[in-house]
């Protein structure tokens, strides 16, 4: 069979010549049902497509392929309320367009203001040269509040950080992609309340450039809000800077993805994460445990390490399922161990460097509208007597 006609329909924004470039298919070409089926995956993926199917009409060896489209809206708004641990009132306001043009482009940025003013603006056009090449570019000025522990104790500075990053996107091909580039930014710490030391500043400014490697591996089948399949992410940074109290240093860490689709209505997600830097003892360590990256109900920034091994595992299931809603409750285990600074590999078993939390939560999901995921989590030590509440755009992992 010869491809006679290849169409695309059922788009609103998303441009026709955008999905011909990035899909395989061809006029002219023989008909191959694992390259469509591919393309159907590469659709799939856009932020812009919550759904895509073919349709063909074969006769006298020749076939009409149709791409159908089921369109996801991509101009997000956000806003987020909350209070911060001093108990003043922080809010954010900020927009996000993720087809952009219709090509899959992404733009936008936000307000933040926790006590401090902070600003974010980001573009990201993995298809701006053609189908395998694009940049990806952004700047912040970043201020917030967090803790510094050093001699077992805390200390609370004011963080800055002013950075403006450009990357090379390219794709290898269906499963592999690399992204390369650098980031030159400037950090400043002030102490603001808690321990002091005369080997730690209260005032440091330092400049850094960060050079970033991303190798992503992804073969997931996508079926609206439901994922099937396998995904690593290598993350490799080298920093330099010139200081006495951080030094050049390398960071690299793999995120392992494994989703598992149970029935109609279940999804079983996990994620590994093993992470390594520099080990030098001090206090600006660089994995976090926190909240919103690792462990639920942990809390904001509780400890520092300079390596990490961390998984999340967790059952979705459909609880409601409409034309535009789909509500999902999920149980969840988070569990890790980090290296303190300057420590040994031996930290990773020491029983007071390792934590647990198991909960459960709700998503409430806008089928029509890209990444429109808002989750509740609440989650219980098992380790010890700390639990507390996690809200966020998008699923945890």
């Amino acid at each position: 069979m010869v491809i006679s006609v290849v169409s695309f329909k059922g788009m609103k924004k998303t441009r026709a010549s955008f999905l011909k470039l990035i899909t395989e298919t061809k006029e002219g070409d023989l008909y191959d049902s694992i390259k469509i089926e591919q393309d159907v995956t590469i659709l799939k993926r856009l932020p812009a497509v919550s759904h895509a199917y073919i349709k063909k009409d074969c006769e006298e060896g020749k076939c009409a392929v149709v791409f159908h489209i089921q369109e996801s809206s991509t101009i997000l708004p956000e806003l987020a309320f909350w209070t911060t641990t001093n108990n003043r009132f922080a809010y954010k306001l900020g927009v996000y367009d993720y087809n952009f043009l219709g090509r899959n482009i992404a733009i936008g940025g936000f307000y933040q203001n926790n006590g401090y003013d902070t600003y974010a603006i980001n573009v990201r056009a993995p298809n701006l040269f053609s189908k395998k090449f694009g940049l990806g570019f952004s700047h912040q000025n970043w201020k917030s509040e967090e803790p510094l522990f050093f001699d077992n104790q805390i200390a609370n500075y004011l963080y800055n950080n002013i950075a403006t990053e450009l990357l090379g996107l390219y794709q290898i091909n269906f499963n592999h992609q690399i992204t390369l580039g650098f980031n030159y930014f400037q950090e400043k710490y002030q102490y603001l309340n808690g321990v002091t030391s005369p080997d730690v500043p209260r005032n440091l400014k330092i400049n850094k450039i960060l050079y970033k490697l991303l190798y992503t591996y992804e073969d997931l089948e996508y079926y609206f809000h439901y994922l099937d399949g396998f995904k690593s992410i290598l993350y490799l940074q080298y920093v330099t800077s010139q200081n006495n109290f951080q030094d050049k240093f390398i960071i690299a860490w793999n995120d392992f993805f494994y989703y598992d689709r149970i029935g109609k209505k279940g999804n079983w997600a996990n994620r590994l994460r093993i992470g390594f830097a520099s080990n030098s003892d001090s206090p600006f360590a660089p994995f976090a445990l926190d909240n919103n990256i690792n462990l639920r109900g942990v809390g904001f920034i509780v400890d520092r390490g300079t390596a990490s091994i961390v998984y999340n595992t967790e059952y979705r299931h459909t609880l409601y399922d409409k034309k535009w809603l789909t509500i999902q409750g999920n149980a969840f285990l988070d569990a890790g161990t980090w290296r303190q600074p300057g420590g040994a590999i031996s930290d990773f078993w020491k029983s007071d460097n390792v934590r647990a939390y198991s909960g459960i939560g709700l998503r409430f999901i806008n089928k029509k509208i890209y990444n429109a995921v808002f989750r509740i989590d609440y989650g219980i030590s098992l380790t010890d007597n700390t639990s507390g509440l996690v809200f966020g755009i998008g699923q945890y992992f």
